[in-house]
């Protein structure tokens, strides 16, 4: 089997990684991809806007299955590209992808089928948000989205009105995410645990994956801006048996099965991300691909070939509904640039990677903002890698990961010293009956 894995970041990196450690690839390419991806897997230049270009890479690379990492060719329509060339990939078709690439959409869908999720309003002008806003309709405290893709930045979880305020200016005046923040989706804050829940499916079965937890503010305690996420654990101490089985119940199967009943089937890998709440769970948002920086610490602790798994999803033949998993606990933490999120900077020589390989040889190292300059890899993003560790406890995990963290370094290297230790005292306030910010 000859794999093409479209996409630059470490969610990719980690995919190239799974499918490399097994023999049913012959060959795993990356496009873009990125230098320290490179050096372990050929890549080649790829607009990631263009579906037409896709298809044309997979056919003189003579590629069997082509697996979509980020959002951006979801959006732009790739599998339906795929589809009518008779190519088999993994991803969603443009329609079933509007469940991440429009809030306003995927919250209406909700609504349809049932799906549970925070109440909501969804604002075409600035002025229609400040008289929700206003009115406390949604609750004293409110979450701002913008409505189309943001890079994990355009929400904005608001302390009072003030501040929801000042987020619907930025999203749809100053118009900070561009097109993305036409719309707003205005919802009740929620409160209780968040956690990431992943599934294979193939339009009408599904395979569960190991669950997660991320890390999206900027700072340790979570305290600071939104981001893509400053790392992830996994599994999900919070999501038991009895848990996982009611959000398949609850929220998977109707997904999958209204999609199917609106004319596009879901195949791919839906990501929810969920609020434990007092009264279960509740969906904040979905993803359509593998998270960043989930995928990193999820796609380690699988235990079978995931590329028959990828394989079955596309080609709607999916027979098992779980997926065989490790023991043990993965924690990946993000090393950012200096400034993320907003003023990243680049250019900053990284070293300590073959002291990291040479003394943590079991820590995992993904790559994502990095480029080639010389000899050296330097940073070219705000995320520059994941490095991930493996423990039989998420503190283990936690440990062996900053054990890695200590052997590299770039000028500005920002990342949060609390990955993982969230868990614990997250099940403490809700015992205690405090307030959390949902993230």
């Amino acid at each position: 089997m000859r794999v093409l894995i479209v996409g630059s970041g470490a969610r990719e990196h980690a995919l190239a990684w799974k499918l490399q450690s097994e023999e049913v690839a012959a060959e795993v390419v990356c496009a873009p991809g990125n230098s320290g991806l490179a050096r372990r897997v050929r890549c080649l230049p790829l607009d990631l806007s263009d579906p037409r270009a896709a298809l044309d890479l997979a056919r003189a690379e003579r590629i069997d299955l082509t697996i979509i990492g980020p959002e951006l060719p979801l959006a732009a329509g790739v599998a339906d590209v795929f589809a009518a060339a008779g190519r088999r990939l993994f991803g969603p078709s443009r329609a079933a992808a509007r469940l991440e690439t429009s809030k306003a959409f995927a919250k209406d869908f909700m609504r349809r089928h049932a799906v549970p999720t925070a109440r909501y309003v969804v604002c075409d002008s600035a002025e229609a948000a400040r008289t929700i806003i206003r009115s406390h309709e949604l609750g004293d405290r409110v979450v701002v989205k913008a409505d189309g893709l943001a890079a994990g930045k355009g929400v904005v979880v608001a302390d009072d009105a003030e501040q929801a305020e000042s987020a619907v200016a930025d999203a749809m005046e100053l118009r900070r995410f561009g097109d993305a923040g036409t719309r707003v989706v205005l919802e009740e804050r929620l409160e209780g645990a968040e956690v990431s829940f992943f599934a294979l499916a193939d339009g009408v079965r599904a395979l569960r994956l190991a669950t997660a937890q991320d890390h999206k503010r900027v700072f340790d305690g979570d305290e600071g801006p939104n981001t893509g996420g400053m790392g992830a654990f996994s599994p999900s101490p919070l999501v038991e048996a009895d848990l996982a089985a009611r959000i398949e119940r609850d929220i998977v199967g109707p997904v999958l099965a209204g999609l199917t009943r609106e004319g596009t089937p879901f195949r791919g890998l839906l990501y929810c991300g969920l609020m434990l709440t007092a009264d279960g769970p509740r969906v904040i948002e979905f993803n359509v691909r593998f998270g960043d920086p989930e995928a990193q610490v999820v796609l380690p602790g699988i235990d079978e070939p995931l590329a028959p798994l990828l394989w079955a999803a596309a080609d709607g033949a999916l027979t098992a509904t779980r997926c065989a998993t490790v023991a043990d606990a993965h924690v990946g933490v993000v090393l950012a640039a200096h400034g993320y999120p907003d003023h990243p900077r680049s250019a900053q020589v990284i070293t300590g990677l073959a002291r990291l390989e040479r003394e943590c040889p079991d820590v995992l190292a993904f790559f994502a903002g990095v480029t080639s300059r010389g000899e050296d890899l330097v940073t070219s993003g705000g995320r520059v890698m994941t490095i991930v560790g493996r423990g039989a406890s998420v503190e283990a995990a936690a440990a062996r990961a900053y054990e890695g963290v200590a052997r590299v370094h770039f000028a500005g290297m920002h990342f949060r010293k609390d990955i993982g230790a969230k868990r614990q005292h997250e099940d403490h306030e809700e015992d205690e009956g405090r307030t959390r910010k949902a993230t």
